[in-house]
């Protein structure tokens, strides 16, 4: 992935949107910028998802301390981060929500990315369950009634 802007030139707008993608390289000095606009998109409600590796940045930062989140199993982020307290509020799914900030494993791209959709408000709730349903399974009848409820 190649960033199309730097760190600078992020609008730090309230209906701006902050994916931090995983990766094993969060823990490196290099990206405290990236965690510090992370922490303005919170603090003004701007949504900001953060994917596997990068639930690990956040966890160490305090972020999730108290606030309903997941990572990649429950022991994953006290393994790597000594600064995690948010124990009482780890979620053992593929991704959740609270409020502005969702988490998600590294095999829950899919219920992140429904999480996102319903954030945005990018669908109806029925459009939205469709597309679900049809992206998990496959169902042909879950695409026809996504594309019935869209028209």
């Amino acid at each position: 992935m190649v960033p199309n802007l730097g760190l600078d030139e992020i609008e730090k707008k309230e209906e701006n949107v902050l994916i931090l993608p995983g990766s094993d390289t969060w823990q490196n000095p290099e990206h405290e910028a990236v965690l510090e606009i992370s922490k303005e998109f919170i603090a003004q409600g701007s949504l900001v998802v953060a994917i596997c590796g990068a639930t690990m940045a956040l966890a160490e930062k305090g972020f999730l301390d108290r606030c309903y989140h997941t990572s990649n199993g429950a022991g994953f982020l006290d393994m790597f981060c000594p600064n995690y307290n948010g124990k009482d509020y780890y979620v053992d799914k593929p991704a959740c929500r609270d409020g502005n900030l969702i988490t998600s494993s590294a095999t829950g791209t899919l219920e992140m990315t429904r999480f996102v959709l319903e954030a945005l408000q990018v669908f109806s709730e029925e459009t939205l369950e469709y597309w679900y349903q049809y992206f998990k399974n496959g169902d042909a009848n879950a695409f026809f009634g996504m594309m019935h409820s869209i028209s």
